[in-house]
């Protein structure tokens, strides 16, 4: 499990070392007014749409049905069964996409209300939309494809793939004198980006052997039991992106930049998700699934135990430094050109409200996957639910008072309750058994990254002092230099205690 992490956890860094490069330059390029909201919004609802359809919902019911199909009747029983779904998919999405393109006005009236009070900016964000929507078809294949190679674990073309969109529109940007604006170049990178992430996972699953082909759908016992689970993860799918979508209608009604200060800290809040909270889900609903169609409880719950321990210590420090400097962070990476110190001091409050809710956002997929590993969707839609509609009732009392950093702590709030209520049923009903020493593995790991992270943050101002003569990147050199000293204390106080308690084989 673990060489499987750390495949899927390497190039999820590189993508999200490309995607900072990539925000670097539409930071510069766009700064954080009205442009850059109507391309935030631009870029979030084809992927809103993504998450219920694709990796959200498709793949919490298609890799375990998947992988009983494959254990139960044999390979080529798990490639019809592959095919099917894929026509069925396929249609679905050309159908959404030819009524979205049309209606896209009505969309963005309903999910981005405040823009109308710039034309200007509604139209930008209309037809900034219209050249991203598209996107959306292709990674929705890209997804299937993914959740297919995850299922024979083949992990790395999948973690893979978003490299390819901030290549391209990084390359979109910096020919953007070819382009009506900058935004409309990003745009287009974002379009062509899917074209080229589709042709990667093709290629990898024809080299496995189990790329799909448009069939005759068929009504077999394998796509009924794919069925009954993917109505309820499209349900709870859905519910979780309700949320985000709350967030883009309420980030409209605020003043210009809400939007970008959302984008912006949800970059950086995005890292420890991709590079860790997805990683460890993938992997550990893939081995929990093996385990169950074997029958062997005892494996999926060693393979749960084994991906907490792993996503708490890997996401530790990023809670600390989002919690000690997240102003001193945002800045660093995106505080040029267009993107000034108010914009910093913005994104940099609503990461600091993000960061609270990491915890629990990062151990939300590994208490899932016990429950999607035995085929039930329908509790984790449940529980969802109830955890959104909490999360929706916080947004609207806070966004008045607390602005973009409400809608963050809302979203922070509903990730706790989601956490909690899933821990509790999972419990009840025998789908974990949490390991005896993990309390005392998360508290030497709370501990060492609270040190860490207090480090960082009494450090910041002699760090910025000793940089400030640099005539290249102060802050950014400042942040390294605080990053390297927060990790090397973090690495020797969380190994030393876990290798003197005999915990550290928690890790193995």
């Amino acid at each position: 499990m673990l060489k499987n992490i750390l495949s899927v956890g390497g190039y999820t860094l590189i993508s999200r070392v490309t995607g900072f490069v990539r925000d670097i330059a539409l930071a510069a390029l766009l700064g954080a007014g009205g442009t850059m909201d109507a391309f935030a919004v631009a870029l979030r609802l084809p992927n809103h749409f993504r998450a219920i359809f694709g990796e959200g919902a498709f793949n919490q019911a298609y890799v375990p049905a998947y992988t009983y199909v494959s254990e139960k009747l044999g390979p080529e029983a798990a490639k019809l069964f592959a095919d099917r779904l894929f026509t069925v998919l396929l249609l679905v999405q050309i159908v959404l996409l030819a009524l979205a393109i049309p209606l896209m006005p009505w969309f963005l009236l309903v999910l981005a209300p405040g823009f109308t009070e710039d034309p200007a900016v509604f139209d930008l964000a209309v037809a900034l939309t219209r050249i991203t929507f598209p996107y959306l078809l292709f990674m929705t294949l890209v997804t299937f494809l993914g959740g297919t190679l995850s299922a024979v674990e083949r992990f790395a073309a999948f973690a893979a793939a978003p490299i390819l969109l901030n290549l391209c529109v990084v390359a979109a940007l910096a020919v953007a004198f070819l382009f009506p604006s900058a935004a409309h170049a990003a745009a287009w990178g974002v379009a062509v980006s899917g074209v080229a992430q589709w042709i990667l996972l093709y290629v990898a699953a024809k080299r496995a052997g189990v790329s799909s082909t448009i069939v005759r759908p068929h009504m077999d016992a394998g796509v009924r039991r794919f069925l009954v689970t993917f109505g309820p993860a499209v349900i709870g799918s859905a519910g979780q992106q309700i949320a985000m979508f709350a967030d883009t209608i309420i980030a409209s009604l605020l003043p210009r930049g809400g939007n970008s200060a959302l984008y912006y800290a949800e970059r950086l809040y995005q890292l420890p998700l991709g590079l860790i909270a997805i990683a460890v889900g993938t992997v550990a609903l893939s081995a929990m699934s093996r385990a169950i169609a074997r029958d062997d409880e005892a494996a999926a719950n060693r393979a749960q135990n084994r991906a907490v321990a792993i996503a708490l210590v890997a996401s530790a420090p990023f809670v600390a430094a989002f919690v000690a400097v997240p102003e001193l962070i945002v800045a660093a990476l995106f505080q040029r050109g267009a993107f000034d110190a108010q914009a910093s001091a913005a994104a940099g409050a609503v990461l600091f409200a993000y960061s609270l809710g990491l915890p629990a956002m990062v151990m939300i997929r590994p208490q899932v996957s016990a429950f999607q590993a035995r085929g039930d969707t329908t509790t984790p839609m449940l529980v969802a639910l109830s955890a959104i509609a909490c999360n929706l009732a916080l947004k609207l009392l806070l966004w008045r008072d607390w602005g973009a950093s409400g809608l963050a702590l809302a979203t922070a709030a509903g990730a706790w309750i989601n956490l909690v209520a899933l821990f509790v049923l999972a419990r009840r009903r025998g789908f974990t058994e949490p390991d005896r020493r993990l309390p005392g593995f998360a508290g030497i790991v709370c501990l060492a990254a609270a040190l860490a992270g207090a480090f960082a943050w009494w450090m910041a101002p002699q760090a910025l002092r000793l940089t400030a003569t640099l005539p290249f990147e102060p802050i950014l050199m400042a942040v390294l230099l605080l990053s390297a000293g927060a990790a090397v204390l973090y690495a020797v106080l969380v190994g030393g205690g876990l290798k003197a308690t005999g915990l550290l084989r928690l890790l193995r």
